[in-house]
């Protein structure tokens, strides 16, 4: 069914703003799939905080240029499926991609990220690529794993010291020796000893 010029309009209006506020837009192919299918793929997306919409190549074109991004491939061909990712820039290619893994019909054939284009391998690429949340998890446990360890090396001497004088405190604690009598006092002993000597 042909869109009217108002509908036209509509559509490209919405794709222009959708495009402006996504992090990244993937381009998809996905023929042949169930209306049931089609849902549950759209559900999978929301539930990441992100879309999917329909358009026309011409259309797509157009909104594309409205939201300042580069012209789309020529590759694209018949109607397409943009997906927009608002959250994770990742996440609309990386669903779409696990989602062809049971779906043979869906197919990512491109996408814009970062203000650049990319090929059908790149947008492969982009998808296989882990999520934002597993970078950062990774990444936090790289600098726990040395904190912990510097921790660990700290402590342990400290653990041994407090052994130690808790150990000494059960024994009576440390004998304080006493002090050897000074230079002075031995001097003034050994001269006293002395016998005196006989006057002329």
């Amino acid at each position: 069914m042909a869109l009217s010029r108002d509908q036209k309009e509509a559509q490209v209006q919405e794709l222009t703003k959708k495009m402006g506020e996504a992090h990244s837009v993937m381009f998809a192919n996905f023929i042949g799939l169930t209306v049931a299918e089609v849902s549950d793929l759209r559900n999978r997306l929301r539930e990441a905080n992100a879309e999917m919409k329909v358009a026309k190549k011409t259309l797509a074109k157009i909104a594309a240029k409205g939201a300042n991004l580069p012209d789309l491939p020529a590759e694209l061909d018949g109607p397409v499926s943009l997906i927009f990712s608002f959250g994770d820039p990742l996440s609309g290619a990386q669903i779409a991609f696990k989602f062809s893994k049971d779906h043979e019909q869906v197919k990512l054939i491109g996408g814009v990220f970062d203000g650049k284009i990319l090929t059908l391998d790149q947008s492969v690429e982009l998808a296989k690529m882990p999520s934002r949340d597993v970078l950062l998890a990774t990444f936090a446990a790289m600098i726990r794993s040395p904190l912990v360890k510097f921790a660990g090396m700290c402590n342990s001497p400290l653990s041994g010291f407090a052994r130690a004088l808790r150990q000494m405190s059960e024994k009576g604690g440390f004998v304080q020796e006493a002090a050897p009598a000074s230079s002075e006092s031995s001097e003034s002993s050994v001269s006293s000893e002395q016998p005196s000597q006989p006057q002329s």
